[in-house]
């Protein structure tokens, strides 16, 4: 299942390599810019398993690229510079699965919003009856939708987990008016991107953005957007709450995952055939529906 699969890459440029993207810096052949390039790998709890997902890497590129027209008002970090020759020798392994951006200063936190109880908001939950520092209403199940969407942000972490922190925290270390201008473009964000979704029977229980300053200090939209690795998508037909929801995300992964001998610490176990199939229909559908006319 696994052949034709992109799990790294290697070109010829400084590189970053996250849990899924390469991150090349193509300063010396087109000053401002890096590549971003979507490889086919899965994380899962914070772990990068060793086994790729075919297809994955173009699935969510096509995703993102959507997203980031759909706001056409919102600025983002996408370039419209014709690409370097220097790549060209690489359009092969490119091809669909790489965006050129310009660099942007990215602001060190996630900035998640909820819309449901999920992941690790529910385990906030059980244990403190808040998240991120947020109270909630008693007696909300695995799966609720919350009472109004709420912004629970996080530290960024290259590798190893992100950190589920305050408002408060957030706003400590980069300042009270930036944090409140990322958290009010967020939550308007993940409504706008509900709404769309929700018309096409998907429900978007929560999501994860990025952002970054430009060089004339604006705010930017950067990284990737409302994807199935950032964000979970359930089918609104089948949406109960009171336990785990069907997924059009990497949840089906993580089930699987959890349901092994396996102590969440690297390295990651294997992904069998149907595992690696099951997500890659679910990453097909999330695409098919969502940027449906």
């Amino acid at each position: 299942m696994t052949h034709n699969a992109i799990f790294e890459t290697d070109l010829p440029f400084p590189m970053t390599r996250g849990k899924v993207r390469d991150v090349y810096d193509l300063e010396a052949v087109l000053p401002g810019h890096v590549l971003l390039v979507a490889t086919d790998r899965v994380s899962a709890f914070d772990v990068v398993m060793p086994t790729p997902i075919p297809g994955k890497g173009t699935l969510l590129t096509e995703i993102a690229l959507f997203w980031f027209r759909h706001f056409d008002d919102v600025r983002n970090h996408l370039s419209d510079q014709a690409w370097p020759a220097e790549l060209e020798p690489f359009s092969d392994v490119l091809d669909g699965r790489s965006m050129l951006v310009r660099r942007v200063d990215v602001v060190p936190f996630e900035c998640v919003v909820r819309g449901y109880l999920a992941g690790s908001g529910w385990k906030d939950y059980q244990a403190t009856g808040r998240i991120g520092g947020i109270e909630l209403p008693t007696g909300l199940v695995d799966g609720d939708r919350l009472p109004e969407p709420i912004f629970t942000p996080a530290t960024k972490a290259t590798t190893g987990h992100d950190e589920n922190v305050t408002f408060d925290q957030m706003a400590d270390a980069i300042g009270g008016e930036l944090a409140s201008t990322l958290r009010d473009r967020t939550l308007d964000l993940y409504r706008r991107a509900s709404d769309h979704a929700g018309d096409r029977g998907i429900l978007l229980a929560d999501t994860k953005l990025e952002f970054g300053l430009n060089t004339d200090g604006q705010i930017v939209l950067a990284d990737e957007i409302f994807t199935p690795d950032s964000s979970r998508y359930w089918p609104a037909d089948t949406w109960q709450p009171g336990g785990p929801q069907q997924s059009f995300d990497k949840q089906f992964v993580r089930d699987h995952l959890a349901s092994l001998d396996w102590d969440k610490t690297p390295p990651g176990p294997a992904l069998p055939d149907d595992v690696i199939a099951g997500t890659v229909a679910r990453y097909q559908h999330a695409r098919d529906v969502l940027t449906r006319p």
